[in-house]
């Protein structure tokens, strides 16, 4: 029962299945109904659906016939207005035929045409195509070509300006042509064109300036500004933006700086014969000058090209090599002018580079250094004018015959005498030609050291130290070496000797006008602290005291050529009456000597007459005592004695006032006391009184008393006063030994 229910379950089950599929058949879409079918195909009950299917087919068919058989009338209808129809097409057809041929007839020239303005139309879109095409390359040709002119005109900045527009605006609007990726090919073998030419345009300008330093320099040493429009800096310029543009700054920055350091160096190196005249110096300070001039505007134009830091590295090198050549070459400057001038042109060029903001305090250190060495020169000048003036000198008193030529001596030379202006011309100044010639160069000499120290920014103090320190060394040096020289000269004559003693002693008191010269140039009074003081007067006083010891020596050289006159017969028998004839003009030489000691000073003319007098002693003492003569005779002696008289009378004559009593002839006391002692024969007061300070014979000397009486030995018998005596000649001569024993006594008991 319950298989019967079951079985009638899945009856009803699947006939529900078969029917859903045939719904979906009936609706669903011819593609997509191999599914459903598999549904079926799938079950075992597909009998029973074709069964169904066959059912629901003739259901369908049914129902089909019956529309069909309810709308047969209608469609018999149609078809009958159809065949009418047909017969109204027909006629259509052919009327559209026959109008259709007359139109393709007609139509056949406008096809014509309008291929013909296909065709225009066509060539109209390519006409404007290219010319949109054209418009895109026309700026890139027209920028190239600009390129290459300007690059064959040599305005390398524009043409980079123009490369870069090309480059990065042109061509990558048309970068597609062929044209165009050459010329992208070609821009970097431009851009290196561009470097090179422009490098050598840099190279062109640096070979320029070189060149041109001089000239540009002596510009700025003449105007100071304005010098640099001399040269035309724009490649620099150009140069720098290019490679600047291109990224190569610093590579642009160094090549410059090394090229300028090397062109310093080779600007510094001075000629060898600079030092030979001044147009050399002014070349050489005109190319350093005209070096920084340019070095300063490039500073000060390119923003970091050189900076200051460069510049001063430059500036320093420059200060020590230019120091250095200066040194050495002014170190064999011998002109004084030439000197001066290199002074002012060392200040031009310093004032010169001051301007442009240079230090240069260097320079003017340097100058002081350069101040020696002028004054050096200067003293080897003067030195020169000195010995001309004092060898063309005629060491003579000026004379004047009028009251002009009087004025024309007293305006050269500072001079007052009353007593001298009183007396009527024509008169004599007390001085030779040398005291204003002398005193009129020491003012030029001082006007020379004053134009150096102009323009170096020196105090009035400093001035007038310089002056003076090298004033001192013109009168303690240069003029003391030329009065030495003339003083030593082996033709000077007393008349010169005594006239250098007088000129020195006028200029010896000019000093105190040549410091209030002094003061008056440099307006720095005497009375200043740290103020040099003329110390010139040593020189005058050092010369007047070689003159002095001159006159000395050539008075003692006169007196010693009238000695070698002298012929004294050592053995005569005879009793002269007369002094010597050498004697008497010797003693007429020395009167008429001390005659021209007048205007000498006091002093100067008693030392020379004294020590006239006693070299005259001692001479005569040696000449008495020489070893040569070994024998002498009374008579001899008397002669001797009468000279030695001819000499005192002259020293009591006074040949020189000033002398007090017998002072001069104390000269002479040594001579006069042997003589009297020998004469006389007063032996017995001679050993009595030796040693006691009154005695009558206090300067005879035992060992000179036993020498002369050494040489009286054996002559007795030729005396003819001792004739009375020569039955007792064995008691004179055993006299004269006893005397000489005697004598040796006083001299063993002296020395002991």
């Amino acid at each position: 029962m319950e298989r019967g229910k079951m079985a009638e379950a899945e009856s009803l089950e699947t006939a529900a299945e078969h029917e859903r599929i045939l719904r979906e058949i009936e609706s669903t879409d011819t593609a997509c109904i191999g599914p459903t079918l598999r549904s079926v195909y799938d079950g075992e009950e597909h009998g029973r659906f074709m069964e169904k299917l066959e059912t629901r087919i003739r259901n369908h068919d049914r129902e089909i016939e019956k529309m069909c058989n309810f709308h047969y009338q209608g469609f018999v209808d149609s078809i009958t207005e159809l065949l009418k129809v047909r017969g109204e097409a027909q006629k259509l057809k052919n009327q559209v035929t026959d109008t259709n041929r007359k139109l393709q007839h007609e139509g056949k020239e406008l096809v014509i045409a309008m291929e013909e303005l296909k065709q225009c139309r066509l060539q109209q879109r390519n006409i404007s195509a290219t010319v949109d095409k054209l418009m895109l390359c026309l700026p890139v040709l027209e920028m190239y070509s600009k390129l290459r002119d300007q690059m064959k005109t040599k305005r390398h900045y524009p043409a980079l300006k123009t490369l870069e527009h090309l480059e990065h605006t042109y061509l990558p609007q048309v970068s597609h042509y062929r044209f165009c990726k050459v010329m992208v090919d070609n821009i970097p073998k431009l851009r290196e064109e561009i470097k090179d030419v422009s490098m050598s345009d840099l190279k062109d300008f640096l070979e320029s300036i070189r060149k041109h330093s001089d000239k540009i320099g002596e510009t700025a040493m003449k105007q100071v500004p304005g010098a640099q429009d001399l040269v035309d800096f724009s490649p620099v310029y150009r140069c720098l933006h290019i490679y600047s543009v291109l990224g190569a700054r610093e590579t642009f920055e160094n090549y410059y700086r090394k090229q300028r350091r090397k062109q310093a160096r080779l600007v510094l190196q001075p000629p060898s014969n600079m030092h030979e005249t001044l147009d050399g110096y002014r070349k050489y300070f005109n190319q350093i000058v005209g070096f920084f001039v340019v070095e300063d505007h490039i500073l000060h134009t390119t923003q970091g090209l050189v900076n200051r830091a460069y510049i001063d590295e430059l500036w320093e090198m420059a200060l020590s090599k230019t120091i250095a050549a200066l040194r050495t070459h002014s170190s064999y400057c011998s002109d004084p002018n030439l000197v001066l001038d290199l002074k002012n042109l060392i200040v031009l060029f310093a004032d010169t580079l001051q301007v442009y903001g240079f230090p240069v305090n260097q320079l003017f250190d340097m100058l002081l250094e350069i101040r020696d060495q002028y004054s050096e020169t200067l003293l080897k000048k003067w030195a020169g004018i000195f010995r001309n003036i004092l060898d063309s000198d005629n060491y003579s008193p000026i004379p004047v015959t009028s009251e002009e030529m009087y004025k024309k001596v007293v305006g050269q030379f500072p001079f007052q005498d009353i007593e001298l202006e009183k007396q009527p011309f024509p008169k004599k100044f007390p001085f030779s030609e040398f005291v204003p010639k002398v005193y009129n160069q020491i003012k030029e000499f001082i006007y020379a050291c004053l134009k150096f120290s102009e323009d170096l920014h020196l105090s009035s103090t400093e001035v007038d130290d310089m002056i003076r320190k090298s004033t001192n060394l013109l009168l303690t040096r240069t003029l003391s070496n030329s009065l030495q020289n003339v003083i030593k000269r082996k033709n000077i004559g007393l008349t010169e000797l005594v006239q250098i003693i007088i000129n020195t002693t006028h200029l010896e008191k000019s000093c105190k006008y040549l410091e209030e010269f002094i003061t008056n140039i440099t307006n720095v009074l005497p009375e200043t602290v740290h103020t040099t003081k003329l110390y010139g007067t040593t020189t005058f006083k050092d010369a007047r005291h070689a003159a002095e010891e001159e006159i000395y020596t050539n008075l003692n050289q006169k007196i010693d050529q009238f000695l070698q006159l002298a012929d004294y017969d050592w053995m005569t028998g005879d009793l002269g009456n007369k002094a010597s004839d050498y004697l008497v003009d010797l003693i007429a030489f020395l009167r008429s000597t001390f005659a021209v000691f007048t205007h000498l000073p006091g002093k100067v003319a008693q030392t020379a007459c004294m020590s006239a007098c006693k070299h005259l002693a001692t001479s005569l003492m040696q000449l008495l005592l020489e070893a040569e003569v070994r024998q002498l005779t009374l008579g001899a002696l008397q002669q001797f004695n009468l000279d030695v008289r001819e000499c005192e009378q002259f020293a009591r004559s006074g040949p020189v006032p000033g002398f007090q009593e017998d002072t001069l002839q104390l000269a002479f006391i040594d001579l006069r006391q042997l003589l009297d002692l020998f004469i006389q024969w007063d032996w017995s007061t001679y050993l009595a009184d030796y040693g006691q300070p009154n005695c009558k014979y206090l300067r005879v000397n035992p060992v000179t008393a036993l020498t002369l009486l050494e040489k009286m030995k054996d002559t007795s018998r030729k005396n003819n006063m001792f004739a009375q005596f020569r039955k007792n000649e064995r008691d004179k001569q055993k006299l004269i030994d006893t005397v000489a024993k005697q004598l040796r006594g006083l001299i063993s008991s002296h020395h002991s």
